[in-house]
């Protein structure tokens, strides 16, 4: 398999955001980050795909949309479209007519954000997602680096000193929304887990102070998603979206926090008697299964069965064998800067009956 790190749900000057495409490809080309899924507010910007290189470095940059209602007072249920080439923010209204036509194109839907409280200091209402009637979504967006922000920054000193030292917030996907996850796949729901920027590098100007709250360069250090594919990139624009898109699509990745530590090289995968799967796929429970996980570097890791831990250990392996169907996840956690950060989340894999 090969991997590739893909920062996704960032805004530029087509929407509220402060870069160009273009600033924003090179910024991805200093992080290593190998694609980029930019995601303007209610806007499909065209003819903006395309291959950034710096010597052997490249970074593909792929542009979907962030649709939500404007009309709507606060402005929530923010979805994550990509893959549809069609401009869908008429149906901005209707959440679940917007996610139907996606599908009916062959495009992906991720819920954007799906808790983001008010940030009052700064008269930011609560903009959570709301019509959780909604089925037949690609999955959730379950660590938004923003959405963390408002959580911590209670008031305007604080927002000034997270924005001086950011790598200081991020300690892992919202508790709500990994509930709100699990209860989704005990449901029997496909649901993919990515982690998204939302980046916008919005200037701060306070009195005397000017700062780039967050920029690029920031967002593309910290929480990814890494997908897991069966070819490399090959520079062909049609069969690289592809490639992108169907490891999203399959849920083959995984949310790496690469501040504390890279998280390139993270496996969880599952033998049975005929076959081996990785995150995202299914495998039939013939007798036993083993669950095998390997990280790049040691960790306390938590084995999750429907939402429970059944397993923590530390270390940078682990072989768990198991009889029981159910939807088996990972988290891992580092300590830096002194606490304790989520570091790596799976994606599942399903152990189901032998029919």
């Amino acid at each position: 398999m090969h991997e590739l790190i893909v920062n996704l749900h960032m805004h530029t000057t087509y929407s509220d955001g402060t870069g160009t495409h273009p600033e924003l490809g090179q910024a991805a080309l200093k992080t290593g980050v190998d694609v980029l899924l930019v995601t303007d507010h209610n806007v499909l910007v065209q003819g903006m795909e395309g291959y950034f290189q710096e010597g052997k470095k490249r970074t593909l940059v792929l542009v979907g949309e962030e649709i939500h209602d404007q009309n709507r007072h606060p402005q929530k249920n923010h979805l994550l479209v990509f893959g549809t080439d069609l401009e869908l923010a008429t149906l901005a209204h209707d959440p679940q007519a917007l996610i139907n036509n996606i599908s009916r194109l062959g495009g992906l839907s991720f819920i954007a954000h799906p808790v983001d409280p008010a940030m009052s200091a700064f008269g930011e209402p609560d903009i959570s997602w709301e019509d959780w009637s909604v089925t037949g979504f690609t999955g959730i967006e379950l660590w938004n680096g923003f959405s963390e922000f408002k959580t911590v920054a209670k008031g305007i000193l604080d927002a000034i000193i997270y924005a001086y030292f950011p790598e200081a917030i991020p300690h892992g996907p919202l508790q709500k929304t990994l509930r709100i996850w699990d209860d989704l796949l005990s449901k029997g729901q496909r649901v993919v887990a990515v982690g998204g920027s939302d980046a916008h590098a919005l200037h701060l100007a306070r009195g005397p102070l000017r700062k780039t709250v967050f920029p690029y360069v920031y967002h593309f250090k910290t929480i990814n998603t890494h997908i897991l594919t069966t070819m490399p990139l090959t520079g062909d624009l049609t069969q690289d979206r592809k490639t992108v898109f169907d490891a999203l699509a399959g849920g083959n990745c995984f949310i790496g926090y690469d501040l504390p530590a890279p998280t390139r090289g993270f496996r969880f995968s599952a033998q049975g008697r005929n076959s081996n799967v990785i995150m995202g796929e299914k495998i039939t429970l013939d007798g036993a299964v083993t669950l095998q996980g390997k990280l790049p570097s040691q960790a306390d890791i938590k084995l999750i069965k429907d939402g429970k831990c059944i397993k923590e250990l530390h270390g940078d392996t682990f072989t768990f064998v198991t009889s029981e169907v159910g939807i088996y996840r990972v988290e891992a956690i580092k300590r830096f800067l002194g606490k304790l950060r989520g570091w790596i989340f799976s994606n599942p894999i399903y152990v189901e009956k032998l029919q």
